[in-house]
């Protein structure tokens, strides 16, 4: 039998990178377990320069990627089997207050590889402190000048090696095996591995899931979806788990149109180079606060909705270009089939009609397209109704009527005590 195992440290002598693995629980384990503790005919597969100076992180040239381990009661001439190099990029602005458990929650993932990137982007609290006190144990990529989300992805991507890629924003974190079930659940050719995360507020109390429980995943080949409606059912940034060889067919991430939310580029994208598995059980921690780009519960709800808006529309034109270089024919109104898109383009000219982006949009068209497309919202037959009758309310009850009946959805902070109590009922009874 021959296994082909991953190195860490570079200078590890043949035993020594096997003793690292083991120690790991990563080293010897056909099928899970130990053969009889030998691990003979152990060779290093490639060696650094003889100057003895480390390369660089990104160049793998003369790196120590694999070992491989040979038992001599087993032939030598099968295929390798490999553990992959899982990389994990943690992307930082101004979030010292929740970096080291997020960099802690990476350093322990129990996958016997995995290397920590950790990306500051330009920040001007103590957050680049934090990083230079992990010293080795990470890579440090920090940002002399901001550049927003996509470039903070562009710069961790850059500099990993690995073939599994993690993007973990630093107000969340990972649950320690994480990453050993990603790489259980991976199959040769996917694109991403897409994964629920525990909702917790600001202080860490478990609110919810995320995407909430009675939302299905779409799995497969999520294109058709796409090009349907302009989006498929996944989840936030700490959530996918990507192939590097899909997002080397989709990366650089547009630096000036993804300022915000990168992860909605890579995840239109990158399921046009494979297809995508999901798992329902939370793999770790999304955190919801007052600093969130997406908040829709501060004080300027139409800023936001427009913000939104206009992430939507830049995704749109990635996926029309993606599309149409895979020689794929796009629908026109992307969006206009798809309910969160509509139930965003509804609040927004509801409750901010003045600065509202679509000149050309109506209440009533909004929710009556709405309604139909609750119809085909991956979500129980119930929640459907639910959701079709929202976007009745919202789009022909008078506005001061709707503005809260809007709010309320969007924005649970903003709702009463006995609305909140009333709706998480419904919502119950219709899961």
């Amino acid at each position: 039998m021959v296994l082909a195992l991953w190195a860490q440290d570079l200078h590890d002598s043949p035993g020594e990178a096997v003793e690292r693995l083991r120690s790991r629980g990563g080293t010897c384990r056909p099928g899970g377990k130990f053969f009889d503790g030998s691990c003979g005919g152990v060779r290093k597969l490639a060696r650094l320069p003889s100057s003895g100076a480390e390369p660089k992180r990104n160049d793998t040239r003369g790196i120590a990627k694999a070992v491989v381990v040979t038992d001599e009661h087993h032939p030598a001439d099968q295929a390798p089997v490999s553990i992959p190099l899982v990389s994990i990029i943690i992307t930082n602005f101004n979030y010292a207050r929740f970096l080291p458990q997020s960099i802690d929650s990476a350093l322990s993932q129990t996958h016997p590889t995995t290397e920590v990137v950790v990306v500051d982007d330009a920040s001007v609290d103590n957050s680049s402190d934090i990083i230079r006190e992990y010293g080795s144990r990470i890579i440090p990529v920090l940002r002399e000048r901001n550049g927003g989300h996509g470039a903070a992805f562009n710069a961790g991507f850059a500099a990993i090696g690995g073939d599994i890629v993690v993007f973990l924003d630093a107000d969340d974190y990972l649950y320690p095996g994480a990453v050993a079930r990603v790489v259980s659940a991976w199959t040769p050719g996917v694109s991403k591995v897409q994964y629920r995360l525990d909702l917790v507020d600001g202080a860490g109390r478990t609110i919810d899931l995320y995407p909430a429980p009675e939302v299905r995943f779409d799995s497969g080949d999520v294109v058709p979806r796409m090009l349907a409606t302009g989006r498929y059912e996944t989840a936030v940034t700490s959530g996918n788990a990507f192939a590097r060889g899909a997002l080397e067919k989709i990366m650089p991430v547009p630096e000036a149109e993804f300022r915000m939310g990168a992860e909605g580029y890579l995840v239109t994208l990158a399921p046009f180079h494979g297809p995508v598995i999901s798992l329902d059980e939370p793999l770790g921690v999304y955190r919801q606060h007052g600093a969130n780009a997406w908040r829709l519960d501060g004080s300027a709800p139409g800023e936001h909705l427009r913000r939104s808006l206009e992430h939507d529309s830049h995704k749109y034109r990635a996926l029309q270009v993606k599309a149409r270089e895979m020689g794929k024919e796009v629908p026109q109104g992307l969006g206009m089939r798809d309910h969160h898109h509509l139930s965003m383009r509804l609040a927004s000219l509801c409750l901010d009609p003045a600065l509202h982006p679509y000149a050309n949009d109506y209440r009533s068209a909004l929710a009556l397209r709405g309604a139909v497309a609750s119809r085909h919202a991956r979500l129980p037959w119930k929640r459907r109704a639910i959701l079709a009758a929202w976007f009745m309310a919202a789009g022909f009850l008078p506005r001061s009527l709707a503005a809260p009946v809007i709010a309320w959805r969007l924005a649970p902070a903003l709702r009463p005590p006995g609305v909140d109590g009333f709706l998480k009922t419904l919502r119950s009874f219709a899961r």
